[in-house]
């Protein structure tokens, strides 16, 4: 763990302390994301998005099971009232019960007419919203958008004219309760106000980007003192933030360089569990990284929060 805390923290917010990182799983994703630790079952799930499988992995017993999907798999999770998991499929959100279905049941599909999109990162607000983003699959043109899909089945997009996205995460600054998103080809990740009842967006602003050669912004998650956790593709490193400043307090560094997403998991929530991908190396790197594609985890000062469970 490298600290780059210059011992003023920013936001009465620390310098996180974390132990060594390990290999948990060593399967070789092409695009492992989607991570989620399941309080219920005290297991972890995440996707390959290429390999369109959804994998599970139970840490007391080192079981591990996996899915293959028809189509790419990219965000998850738990529901309130109901067995199994809400998920995005290439094409929108569906369910799917990993105890007795065999495939997926699509809910809601927003964009019929973008054939060239597909759907990415995402997750569950505190209201029991699913939020996800939709991106160009071929990573060149501006059609992807920020959707919220209630559990009455509604779908509102909230922001649109980004090429790849990811997030989303949430965190309290000094106005109240902030939803971070990232722009990931443009370097950038961008907060918006929330109003936590009505579900909206308002005074969007950029609050982070990355340096030149520090790779870019893929998945992050938020820790209980309210630190945003972001994911360097390109950059081999998970970077802690103040939720206020976006000032870098310390970085975990992983041994492969395409960083995917990271999340909190384990009986005490204190484990970063983080995903990496294959995809986009090349043959000498893919030679230089035997772990890429690997579920990696690192014990962490503070704990995470627990995910939320989708209301539907």
């Amino acid at each position: 763990m490298e600290n780059l805390s210059d011992g003023a923290p920013a936001a009465d917010h620390l310098g996180p302390v974390c132990g060594p990182v390990h290999c948990v799983w060593e399967g070789g994703a092409e695009l492992g994301e989607g991570l989620l630790w399941s309080m219920r079952e005290q297991a972890l799930y995440w996707v390959d998005i290429l390999g369109c499988r959804l994998h599970r992995l139970d840490l007391t017993t080192g079981a591990l099971r996996e899915w293959t999907f028809a189509e790419t798999i990219s965000a998850l999770a738990e529901r309130t009232g109901a067995p199994g998991l809400i998920v995005t499929l290439r094409r929108g959100f569906a369910l799917f019960d990993p105890a007795t279905d065999s495939e997926p049941r699509y809910l809601h599909q927003p964009e019929p007419e973008l054939p060239g999109n597909r759907f990415n990162d995402g997750k569950c607000d505190a209201q029991g919203r699913f939020w996800a983003g939709s991106m160009d699959f071929a990573c060149e043109v501006p059609t992807g958008a920020l959707y919220r899909y209630d559990p009455d089945g509604q779908c509102t997009r909230h922001d649109e004219g980004f090429v790849v996205t990811n997030g989303p995460t949430w965190a309290m600054d000094s106005g109240g309760l902030c939803l971070y998103f990232n722009d990931t080809l443009q370097g950038s990740t961008y907060r918006y106000d929330v109003d936590p009842a009505a579900g909206t967006l308002s005074n969007k602003q950029l609050w982070h980007r990355m340096a030149p050669g520090d790779g870019l912004p893929d998945g992050m998650t938020t820790d209980a003192l309210g630190r945003v956790w972001i994911a360097h593709w390109g950059s081999a490193c998970v970077s802690c933030h103040d939720p206020v400043t976006a000032r870098e307090l310390g970085r975990v560094l992983l041994p492969t360089s395409h960083v995917t997403t990271c999340t909190f998991g384990g009986p005490d929530l204190h484990t970063l569990f983080i995903t990496t991908a294959r995809t986009g190396l090349t043959p000498e790197q893919l030679a230089a990284e035997p772990l890429a594609g690997g579920l990696f985890a690192v014990s962490v000062d503070s704990p995470g929060l627990p995910a939320n469970l989708f209301g539907g």
